[in-house]
């Protein structure tokens, strides 16, 4: 080779380092990238917060201006390279990911015409979720994916209580209304307000807008608190149980798919759960 002749740009190996960095979690460039893209996520919230406090924002506001704008330029290079880095571009752009990521880059553009978008960027912080692809080399990932594993198998049986309470607070809001609804001091005047009022005792939360001023209202109100534990206690038993019976040695591994961008793999797996394509495919 001549010393005028250049090497060939190779754009598949390009595109499939640039995937790497970009969505993979377990080498020393992708855990740079994700670090400095949420460094400037985290500058990003701090400086629209700042420009919500009149006082700061009249001393510092071209300053945060042109920080937004350079923030801005940089995630929508991001957010292309992300679009350019994977096999489907139109698959990601509409993943949960990809919708966020357009959304965090949107509202600086459209302040340009519709004054007031700007403070949509506060969409930004939903981009901090991206911190979980970092835990996945750690210990905290297999804990959590216990955790999602653990609600899900434990959902029906939630959602079976969940309605036995509602149920519950709809019968108990109609006997409150037919034993208080007479006394117009005690302000359940209407079944709506009562079972209002129910969800919030029920809950032990209590805000004391309302209150029942019979002995019977009271007395009843008094078996209310006592069955809001089991809110809690119900619902925290059932996933427990559920806890108890998942394999705490299940990992995964930070592979995410050049095709549909699913995580989540086990060790050792070669095809993505999702879609079945390779996961070693060079793009």
């Amino acid at each position: 080779m001549s010393a005028r002749e250049e090497i060939p740009f190779d754009k598949d190996s390009f595109r499939s380092k640039a995937h790497n960095i970009i969505f993979e979690a377990n080498t020393f460039w992708g855990k740079f990238f994700d670090y400095t893209l949420l460094l400037f996520i985290v500058i990003s919230i701090v400086v629209l917060m700042l420009e919500s406090v009149n006082s700061i924002n009249l001393k510092y506001g071209e300053i945060f201006f042109y920080i937004e704008w350079v923030l801005t330029i940089l995630f929508t290079i991001e957010y292309l390279f992300r679009l350019y880095s994977v096999k489907k571009p139109a698959r990601y752009a509409t993943s949960f990911y990809g919708i966020v990521d357009l959304l965090a880059i949107l509202p600086t553009f459209l302040e340009m015409i519709f004054a007031g978008s700007h403070f949509f960027l506060v969409i930004r912080v939903m981009r901090l979720l991206r911190v979980f692809r970092l835990f996945k080399a750690i210990r905290i990932v297999d804990e959590s994916n216990m955790l999602i594993y653990s609600l899900k198998k434990s959902w029906p049986k939630i959602s079976y209580f969940l309605f036995f309470i509602l149920l519950t607070v709809c019968v108990i809001g109609t006997l409150m209304y037919l034993i208080e609804g007479s006394n117009s001091s005690s302000g359940f005047r209407n079944i709506p307000v009562s079972i209002y009022w129910c969800i919030v005792t029920l809950t032990t939360v209590g805000y004391g807008d309302i209150s029942p001023i019979t002995p019977l209202g009271q007395t009843l109100a008094s078996v209310i608190m006592i069955l809001g534990y089991s809110i809690i206690a119900v619902p925290t038993g059932i996933v427990t149980a559920q806890i108890t019976r998942h394999d705490r040695d299940t990992e995964i591994q930070t592979e995410v798919c050049q095709y549909c961008s699913e995580e989540n793999h086990l060790p050792g797996s070669n095809y993505c759960h999702n879609c079945g394509h390779s996961l070693h495919d060079e793009l």
